[in-house]
């Protein structure tokens, strides 16, 4: 029996992974959607290696990959659950499972406008670049270099509309370079032609510079739809972009920075380049930025805030209030800010200078926002001291705080159900959603006070 056949639709894996369907293949073997039988169905993605566990090598380097995997846990990476060795008709398979995101690739985002004679605009380019910088960052920070950065590895999650990273390419290297060595062959480098640079093509090396370059590369095909060897001039080495989009010179340089041919002229840093797409003309109010920046967290919106500056946020009023980000509720010095109206966009702060003669760089068309009705001041207070306690709770758990969040965020929306897809705002007639979700988090806080798992 062949190995297909037994991960045929409706078979089981390990009496444990129901598999769905297929969802793709390549040289090292296919991948597939299941459902963990262990885990109330929930859905997930089996990858599978199957020529690698001939090599005792490469099934050791791929245990010290899963495992720095495993130890990922940021809110736009799928999380890894295992490491799954079994046998196959007689033949070892290794399998990686994943958490499966539900949604479309940037690719096939671009293929659905381009049928419509349409391609990302700059504003929702920008967006998608403060939105994955902090996740390079984060990667970059865990000595793990992604290697395969396209839009065919950035799903646009259907939730929440936040971009995910999947498909380490350092796995694809462990699995590419074991299938060379049973044939007595060199190692080769893993990357995908046109999005990663030279070096990693050519000689396998990596650091945070490459992977900048293939988000830049991918930032590219999403503005002009057109391949990256369509932009590129091999024989002068050089990117020809510009004659196909026209964007704001601020992101053109930081773009063709990220695009360098040599690794030491690019940015250095996923942190330096979103300091680059910061408008310049917003220095001189830096410090107030920084200001804002650094508050103390205190607690947690929900998953709606993390929308696209289309949704129906609300805006501060010039008294104390609570205001959302993607990741938080925090409290304004407003005296310091007297003369900025704020508006949280996912992954970036928009300013709206008053009385000044700044210009900002031009962001996707927000809509007119109400005026929030003033809460009683014991109300607000008591909100504030309860988000408080929530915050130092959990720091003294010693807990993640997306991590903390995004189970509470889990808990709340299974115990509520209906309130899924609803937007939250600081409006008296939402105090008791806010309750409810306080609530979850005490519960949840409580019991891992009392030594249970997160």
């Amino acid at each position: 029996m062949s190995n297909s056949s037994l991960l045929a639709p409706g078979s089981t894996l390990e009496k444990r992974y129901r598999i769905l369907r297929e969802l793709g293949r390549g040289g090292f073997g296919r991948t597939y959607l299941a459902e963990d039988i262990n885990r109330y169905n929930e859905h997930c993605v089996l990858k599978e290696f199957s020529p690698v566990v001939h090599s005792p090598k490469a099934a050791e380097l791929f245990d010290r990959e899963s495992s720095m995997l495993y130890n990922l846990q940021h809110p736009q990476i799928p999380r890894f659950r295992e490491l799954l060795r079994t046998d196959l008709g007689g033949n070892p398979s290794l399998f990686l499972v994943q958490d499966y995101i539900k949604g479309q690739t940037y690719e096939e985002i671009l293929i659905s406008r381009q049928q419509q004679g349409k391609n990302f605009t700059e504003a929702e380019v920008t967006q998608l670049l403060f939105q994955l910088l902090p996740v390079l960052e984060y990667i970059h920070s865990k000595n793990l270099i992604h290697r395969d950065i396209s839009p065919d590895n950035i799903i646009q999650h259907d939730a929440d509309q936040l971009p995910f990273l999947i498909d380490f390419g350092s796995v694809k290297q462990i699995a590419a370079n074991a299938v060379l060595q049973l044939n007595g062959q060199s190692d080769t480098a893993i990357g995908k032609q046109g999005y990663s640079p030279a070096e990693q093509m050519r000689l396998g090396k990596v650091s945070a510079a490459s992977d900048l370059y293939a988000l830049a590369v991918t930032a590219l095909v999403l503005l002009t739809g057109k391949k990256p060897q369509k932009l590129y001039d091999i024989n002068n080495k050089t990117w020809d972009w510009r004659s196909h989009v026209s964007v704001s010179p601020n992101l053109a340089t930081v773009l063709d920075k990220m695009l360098a041919e040599q690794p030491g002229d690019r940015y250095q840093s996923a942190k330096a380049v979103r300091e680059a797409l910061k408008d310049p003309k917003l220095s001189q109010i830096s410090s107030i930025i920084s200001q804002i920046a650094t508050m103390n967290f205190v607690g947690r919106p929900f998953k709606n805030t993390t929308q696209t500056a289309t949704n129906n946020h609300t805006p501060v009023n010039q008294n104390p209030q609570v205001v959302k980000n993607n990741h938080i509720f925090k409290l304004i010095p407003w005296k310091a800010v007297a003369s900025l109206s704020v508006v949280l966009l996912p992954g970036m702060l928009a300013f709206s200078v008053v009385k000044s003669g700044f210009t900002l760089p031009k962001l996707p068309e927000l809509p007119k926002f109400p005026e929030l009705p003033q809460l009683p001041d014991t109300s607000l207070n008591a909100e504030i001291a309860r988000q408080e306690e929530i915050g130092k709770r959990r720091k003294n758990l010693n807990i993640d705080r997306d991590i903390f969040y995004q189970k509470v965020d889990e808990l709340y929306y299974n115990k509520y159900p209906e309130l899924q897809g609803r937007s939250l705002t600081e409006k008296p007639e939402d105090a008791e959603i806010r309750r409810k979700w306080y609530e979850v988090a005490e519960d949840l806080l409580d019991k891992l006070e009392q030594g249970e798992q997160l």
